[in-house]
């Protein structure tokens, strides 16, 4: 069984096409659907596979859409356990305006969950042996009940694995209240969690690092979107900027990079190597339509340019590269 498990509350089958343009009361002709399983844990466990790893992926599916969200993660070889709901899965719908090379992103309302259904997630991942890290990711559908992170932190905690959550909302700030290994808020999350209205990108590090000291957190991420990431702990910080790709799709850059982040701390790379790894993945991610996320060949090049690795020599190879980006440490 794998060492890393994901819990996803509310999976969803993403929808992606394209028209020429988004006009108001007019018959739109769209590019054929290209349909993919999603949602914030399984599209982790999706890009673990990817990178060469292997995470199992927890989630409950039901109706129609259940099952066909079941055969397309079954095509992508993702080791599961799925837990069968009484609701429909949701669909996403993202869709690309090709005259503006605008992306519309349609969210779907989450499938309530029922206690006995929440109660059968905790289950199957109490039954996994041997796990290190288990990452809760994506939105919180309606009926998981509010102490479910406690629940999930003292599961993590009876196991010795470390509790990585990427959640938003109220149930980033439940989620915060407990014991966690890593927590990924972007920069309005950091502010939430912070009390604050705004924070300046220089003040980040020094934020993030007051409230691990004041929580039980060990780790926060913060997303910065195409300016890449920051990592703080207690007492040390690392930034790492996003290098300028040319990017075609955001969906599951977020999560590409919290599998980066955790695929690496499970092969046993320092946390600033996790950090840069983690961008990496991120950027890769918005290099491909939809939601294909990241591909190996170009976070591995994207790694070795972040860590400085890269020479003109490589450039020829990859067009879609513009050279920016570096790793700073701050005390």
């Amino acid at each position: 069984m794998s060492k890393i498990v994901t819990i996803t509350f509310s999976p969803c089958i993403d929808k992606s096409t394209s028209v020429p343009s988004l006009v108001p009361e007019k018959k739109l002709v769209c590019t054929s659907p290209k349909l993919e399983p999603g949602g914030g844990g399984i599209n982790v466990a999706r890009a673990i596979h990817k990178l060469g790893g292997e995470a199992t992926a927890i989630f409950p599916s039901g109706g129609y859409t259940g099952q066909y969200f079941n055969h397309l993660l079954e095509q992508e070889e993702i080791p599961s356990v799925i837990i069968e709901a009484v609701n429909e899965t949701r669909e996403n719908i993202i869709v690309l305006d090709r005259s503006s090379n605008q992306q519309y992103r349609f969210g779907m309302p989450g499938s309530a969950l029922g206690s006995e259904e929440c109660d059968a997630c905790l289950a199957a991942l109490q039954s996994i042996r041997d796990v290190e890290f288990i990452v809760v990711s994506g939105s919180i559908p309606p009926g998981v009940p509010v102490d479910i992170f406690s629940k999930l932190s003292a599961i993590a905690e009876a196991k010795k694995a470390k509790l990585v959550v990427d959640v938003s909302g109220e149930a980033l700030v439940n989620a915060f209240r407990e014991h966690i290994y890593l927590l990924k808020p972007n920069l309005a999350e950091l502010c939430t969690l912070a009390g604050l209205q705004k924070i300046d990108i220089k003040d980040v590090e020094n934020v993030a690092m007051s409230l691990v000291q004041k929580s039980h957190c060990d780790i926060i991420v913060v997303s910065l979107g195409s300016a890449g990431a920051i990592l703080a702990t207690a007492y040390q910080s690392f930034r790492v900027s996003a290098p300028r790709v040319n990017r075609k799709s955001t969906v599951g850059a977020g999560d590409s990079m919290v599998a980066g982040i955790v695929l690496a701390l499970s092969e046993g790379m320092t946390l600033e190597q996790a950090l840069q790894y983690g961008v990496a993945c991120g950027t890769a991610a918005t290099m491909n339509e939809g939601t294909q996320l990241c591909k190996a060949k170009d976070v591995d090049f994207l790694f070795e340019f972040i860590k400085g690795d890269f020479t003109t020599a490589m450039l020829p190879q990859y067009k879609n590269y513009i050279m920016a980006g570096r790793t700073s440490r701050c005390a």
